[in-house]
């Protein structure tokens, strides 16, 4: 890395263990791509919790050249983000797909998506969801988002059709546009890119 791992605490104390097994991780994911300029981790308890705040919120920020890479990954309704260790390795583990997924397309592996990106929600609240897209990256959307007021008729499980929004809102990359479609549509998309 051309800039030193930069590690963020927020709401929660510094944890030397918990430090000791994010630098870990770090150093595997050159593994998946090697040209890792610069990581950034924020490890928080957000305020807004039920739970008194005891859940754990990861982000990790990567810059490859030309491009950064974010998992956001936001605990929602998950009970398994209690522990650290847990929430470390979910999010980790994402990380290292979407570098997986970058470098092959750099090596020109895979084939590049034409058309809007598909994806699947993954979680529902009353005001707001995130859909995970194919290759592993969670996406906000708000209601108004949604095409055709179809906000209230998505659940956990609902394919549907992004356009990811330039930028990042507070929740993450999020979508400008969200339109349900069939399950056939997505089964059709996947083996199209098979």
């Amino acid at each position: 890395m051309d800039t030193p791992l930069e590690i963020a605490w927020h709401n929660v104390e510094k944890s030397e263990p918990l430090e000791a097994r994010i630098r870990d991780r770090v150093e595997k994911l050159h593994r998946y791509f090697s040209r890792i300029n610069s990581c950034h981790i924020v490890v928080e308890r957000p305020h807004r919790s039920p739970h008194h705040g005891k859940e754990f919120h990861f982000r990790i920020e990567v810059r490859v050249p030309e491009h950064e890479i974010v998992i956001s990954n936001d605990p929602g309704d998950r009970n398994e983000h209690f522990d650290p260790n847990i929430a470390i390795r979910d999010a980790f583990d994402a990380m290292e797909r979407r570098l997986e997924a970058h470098s092959q397309k750099m090596r020109g592996d895979i084939k590049t998506f034409v058309g809007p990106p598909h994806g699947v929600v993954v979680r529902m609240f009353e005001t707001y969801g995130f859909a995970r897209m194919s290759d592993g990256q969670e996406i906000y959307f708000a209601p108004n988002a949604v095409l055709n007021e179809g906000f209230e008729a998505l659940e956990v499980g609902s394919p549907v059709e992004l356009t990811v929004a330039e930028g990042e809102g507070a929740m993450g990359p999020q979508a400008s546009m969200v339109r349900p479609i069939s399950d056939v549509s997505l089964e059709s998309e996947r083996r199209t890119n098979a």
